[in-house]
Order: structure tokens, then C-alpha cells, then sequence
């Protein structure tokens, strides 16, 4: 089964619930992928990513450093760094939930930080600033059709991209995380394409609003 099928709208009485009870499904189904499965799926989302045109066309690559349980951007990393492309990642401030994103030039730019994620050391890395020219990749546990994303109730990412409207947002997802619609707050972001190891979704005005196909 390709799709998780979250409680309908109208009989959900408490958001923070029902995101929740979708974030412990999320996380079984990539906790239950085998090491085989999950590195063909994550090969599969950046043979995609790659391929294409905002990819391409971007000379600045904004990404997470994935974990255990996400989609893989190590290698992801690498090869924009092959392109000469320069790759900037995320280091949260302290006692705040805000981020800064630094450009690195390999691994070797990066430690253990919040939560345990790897994150940019800021005495070997320069500050980003200007991302017009940026491809933002974005995780999430789930993303739905027309781009909203169920993230890991830190905000972290939520405020970053209201504060640059102009980024274009992709998001990164396995099919099996993926769902015709999430409850989404008025304010919230969606992302610009979805890319899972099957496909690759634009997600168009018309879409967003329910008025397209």
C-alpha cells in the first residue's frame, strides 16, 4: 500500500492528535524498511531530484542533513558539490525556533548539533544569505497532493519559509508517506513540487486549490 490515509477532516476534534498519531505511522513505516528498500527508494528520489530543471538551473542547493528515518541527502549533497553547485545547510539557534543556513564544502563542515542532527559548524562555514537562485529542499514526514507537509512539530522549517516566499520549495517523501490531503493551517506552506521515488509532482496554483487534476 502506497498511501497512508489519515482520519477524515471532519471527524478530527484535535489537530495536535491527529498529527501526532500520523507522525507515529509515518515514522512505522520507514522504521519497517529494510536497509535494501529504503537505499532503492532513495536512489530513486535522486535519480528525480537530479534530472531535474530546478535542480538544473539552481546554482545554490538548500537541504537538510538527513537522519536514520529520512530521505537521503548525503548523496544528494555530494553531487551538487561535484556541480560545483554550492550546498548550504540548516544550524538552529539556540532558544530560539529559528535557523540559519551555512554553505560547507563536505562533510568535514559538520557536527552533531540540535536533536542530533548534523549541522554546520559555524567557525568553518560562511552564513547564507541571499537564496534567489536557491532550490530549497524540504523534509517531512508526510507531504499530501497538493504540497503541504506534516513536519516534526518544531517549526523550525515553517518559519524559515515564510520568511523567503520567493524560494523554490521542494519536497522529498516516500510514497508510502504520502496522502491526497493533510490538515493544514491557513498560514501554512506548501511546497512548490513533490518528488518520491515514483514521481515527480508540480504543484500549480490551480492545484493547491482544489481546481486542477
Amino acid at each position: 500500500m502506497d498511501k497512508i490515509i489519515p482520519m477524515p477532516s471532519e471527524n478530527v476534534t484535535d489537530i495536535r492528535e491527529y498529527k501526532k498519531d500520523l507522525r507515529t505511522q509515518c515514522r512505522a513505516v520507514r522504521n519497517g524498511m529494510s536497509p535494501e528498500e529504503k537505499e532503492k527508494r532513495d536512489s530513486g528520489i535522486f535519480e528525480r531530484i537530479t534530472a531535474s530543471s530546478a535542480y538544473k538551473q539552481s546554482s545554490i542547493i538548500l537541504t537538510y542533513v538527513s537522519t536514520e528515518i529520512e530521505v537521503d541527502t548525503m548523496k544528494l549533497i555530494h553531487k551538487a558539490l561535484e556541480d560545483k553547485k554550492r550546498v548550504a545547510v540548516p544550524r538552529c539557534i539556540d532558544g530560539t525556533r529559528d535557523m540559519d543556513f551555512y554553505f560547507i564544502k563536505g562533510e568535514d563542515d559538520l557536527e552533531k548539533g540540535s536533536f542530533g542532527v548534523l549541522e554546520p559548524v559555524p567557525s568553518k562555514c560562511v552564513k547564507a544569505y541571499a537564496f534567489e537562485t536557491a532550490l530549497c529542499i524540504i523534509p517531512g514526514l508526510a507531504f499530501d497532493m497538493q504540497g503541504y507537509r506534516l513536519g516534526y512539530g518544531k517549526g523550525y522549517y515553517d518559519r524559515f519559509l515564510s520568511a523567503h516566499p520567493r524560494l523554490f520549495k521542494m519536497g522529498i517523501c516516500y510514497c508510502s508517506c504520502t496522502c491526497n490531503e493533510l490538515i493544514h493551517g491557513r498560514y501554512d506552506i506548501g511546497a512548490d513540487c513533490l518528488v518520491t521515488e515514483k514521481y515527480m509532482r508540480r504543484i500549480t496554483k490551480e492545484r493547491r486549490n482544489g481546481d486542477g487534476r
